[in-house]
């Protein structure tokens, strides 16, 4: 997520979506204070767990997440004002009135802005009423666009088909957005599949990052990186017995997923064996250990010096790598491995050709 206006010290350059789960939460916690504020995650509340609401509370300083509460109810408890925990609220455009003055009186008692999320697949009427939407945003929330995130949430794209069908429906609504002066607009999509359980085990499995490779074609748009970092924007509850120790780790390009079942029914043993092979592969990290939190845990089990450990923690390790390897990608000073600044309608400039990338080949 660029800034649409130059000058900002530490603009946030990448905004992951997240599920508000104790192991996505904890990896969020294992940030280094230096590259926190590079990052804006955007937490999707299924309930008010107060665990969840500590965890929120013990986040590295300068990392201020945005908050979806659309599943929940409208209840008191569900105002993130209520809360005492510095947060950025996530507006819906079908959110009711009564929402959206809750979610201004947050905006306006944390930092002051909010992030609109535009649902690709959910959100279809024409420019003029999605207009419309933004200004009752604005007007309920006593916003003004400058201090709103627009999110182009773009949903699955998890296959060649989806990536066809998706890329001229966000470059549409693109152009949409350059009519208002939003603050960053940010395009995210989700290309983990719902469900693991029918890939082969015992073997590290390629999958294409295909949401990496649809922000890679509209770099000529100019706009911010999100996704849903290694789950599914639209998950699926595995199979019964589908439990196996399971790591979701991130290439360039591609995701390797590790889903092991050999070495018996000791599970310490079998994570043990999973790591290992990892550590070994081509696209384990040069710095090792020291890439991630996440990294040096599965370091740790490699060499069993702890155990194998739940699927929170499975999770929580795959997404802190996952997180520091896309802060990595961004901020290397490749050209075509960053976006553009955001350019509004008066500051467009001819545009640059897009970097398109070899297609990853989905194995297994």
């Amino acid at each position: 997520m660029v800034p649409a206006h130059r000058g900002r010290v530490a603009e946030p350059v990448y905004r992951p979506i997240l599920a508000s789960r104790r192991g996505e939460l904890e990896a969020l916690s294992h940030l280094d204070d230096a590259v926190a504020p590079l990052l804006a995650p955007v937490l999707e509340l299924s309930t008010v767990d107060p665990v969840a609401l500590d965890l929120l509370g013990r986040l590295p300083a300068g990392l201020v997440p945005a908050v979806d509460v659309s599943a929940l109810p409208e209840l008191p408890e569900t105002e993130l004002v209520r809360w005492g925990v510095p947060v950025v609220p996530v507006i819906g455009l079908a959110d009711s009135d009564r929402r959206l003055v809750a979610h201004g009186v947050a905006a306006q008692a944390y930092v002051r802005r909010a992030v609109v999320r535009l649902r690709a697949g959910q959100d279809r009427a024409g420019p003029d009423a999605t207009t419309a939407a933004a200004e009752r945003i604005w007007r309920y929330g006593r916003l003004v666009p400058e201090q709103c995130d627009l999110l182009i949430d773009a949903g699955d794209v998890c296959c060649p088909a989806d990536l066809r069908v998706t890329e001229p429906r966000v470059r549409r609504l693109v152009d949409w957005a350059r009519r208002h002066a939003w603050r960053t607009v940010t395009v995210a999509a989700g290309g983990m599949p719902p469900t693991l359980s029918r890939l082969p085990t015992d073997e590290p499995v390629r999958l294409d990052r295909w949401d990496w490779l649809l922000w890679q074609r509209l770099a000529d748009l100019g706009v911010g990186y999100g996704d849903y970092a290694v789950a599914a924007a639209s998950p699926a509850g595995e199979g019964p017995g589908d439990r196996f120790p399971t790591v979701r780790y991130t290439a360039d390009g591609a995701w390797w997923v590790y889903r092991w079942s050999r070495r018996g029914g000791r599970g310490d043993e079998r994570f043990a064996d999973l790591c290992r092979t990892l550590v070994a592969a081509p696209h384990w990290p040069p710095a090792g250990a020291g890439f991630s939190w996440g990294d040096h845990e599965l370091l740790r089990r490699a060499r069993r010096v702890a155990g194998a450990g739940s699927p929170t923690n499975w999770t929580a390790w795959s997404t802190s790598h996952h997180l520091a390897h896309v802060l990595a990608t961004l901020t290397r000073p490749a050209r075509d491995q960053r976006p553009g600044p955001w350019r509004g309608e008066e500051e467009r400039g001819r545009p640059t050709r897009p970097h398109r990338g070899g297609e990853a080949r989905r194995a297994g």
